[in-house]
């Protein structure tokens, strides 16, 4: 039998409504070498589960269908960088709310699967840039933007689902596939 291999993580999308406010902070960020999210794509994260044979996604559906957690209203404010201002490598809007307790729920849903727990503390955040390198002389222009965009606020989102997605990478940006939905209650 073949092992086919999908990209996979864990995911809640954003609404449509933010995609507007999503492209005008990106706008601000254009004159840097960035490379940009497409905001249709722009997610929060709750666990990456990387490559996966295809055989094991109903199982993997069926445990996150065990997850037990209420829906929540969430905030999504706040640009911010990782992993330092000093060497940017992704920059991300925060977002606050129940996330932390959900991303606890997945990991212990995916527990018996034995999928790696994530090492570091869990900051929900969708990055919206990817930073390949940014010149010396541009990088205090670029750190006057974010500043300037630290308090940025783009609205109230209700958590009500989350998606098993798959990935593929292709040169011109990721395609996600929603292979499984479940409805947090």
């Amino acid at each position: 039998m073949v092992m086919v291999l999908i990209r996979t993580f864990v995911a809640f999308d954003f609404p449509p409504e933010f995609k507007e406010k999503i492209v005008e902070i990106q706008l601000k960020l254009n004159d840097f070498n960035l490379k940009l999210v497409d905001p249709d794509i722009v997610h929060i994260t709750l666990k990456f589960l990387g490559d996966v044979d295809e055989h094991r996604i109903e199982q993997i559906a069926r445990a996150l269908d065990g997850i037990v957690s209420p829906s929540f209203d969430a905030v999504v404010r706040n640009v911010g960088v990782f992993p330092k201002p000093q060497y940017i490598k992704v920059i991300w809007l925060g977002a606050e709310g129940s996330f932390a307790q959900l991303h606890d729920n997945v990991e212990s849903a995916l527990d018996p699967l034995r999928f790696k727990k994530d090492k570091h503390g869990y900051t929900a955040h969708a990055t919206i840039a990817r930073v390949k390198s940014v010149p010396t002389n541009r990088k205090g222009a670029l750190l006057k933007i974010l500043d300037d965009l630290k308090d940025v606020e783009l609205g109230t989102i209700h958590v009500d689902t989350i998606k098993l997605k798959k990935s593929t990478l292709t040169p011109e940006g990721p395609i996600y596939e929603t292979l499984h939905k479940v409805r947090l209650k």
